[in-house]
């Protein structure tokens, strides 16, 4: 039984939501459980629409045949990963909840925490 995988994503660069999608989609395909819990500009990731989809890097990652942020947030989905936004990250941001994609939820670090448990925790 393997332990769960946490991600924090800090940040609403393009990158590195991207990695973290990388990281969540490919633990969650090798069977482990995932957490992905988004704050502060991370939230981004997290919005209806998803304003990373229009950056550029978009684009080129189709071009050449990597998977795409839309393509990894419905694979996200389709994997069972657990999609978590800080509801601080949330307010320090400005964001509203209602604006959040379906399935993600809003709970605070303890919450985060305690779903990770002994498991390992990746910072982007």
């Amino acid at each position: 039984m393997s332990l769960p995988l946490g991600i924090l994503l800090l940040s609403g660069a393009h990158d590195r939501a991207h990695y973290a999608l990388v990281l969540a989609t490919g633990a969650a395909a090798v069977g482990r459980d995932v957490v992905l819990f988004a704050s502060n500009a991370g939230c981004r990731l997290f919005l209806a629409p998803c304003p990373l989809l229009a950056d550029a890097r978009e684009g080129l990652l189709a071009e050449r045949g990597v998977a795409t942020l839309a393509e990894l947030l419905e694979a996200a989905a389709d994997l069972g990963i657990r999609r978590i936004a800080c509801e601080a990250g949330l307010k320090v941001e400005g964001l509203a909840a209602a604006g959040l994609a379906p399935g993600v939820e809003v709970a605070g670090v303890v919450t985060f925490l305690g779903a990770v448990g002994q498991g390992q925790i990746a910072t982007l």
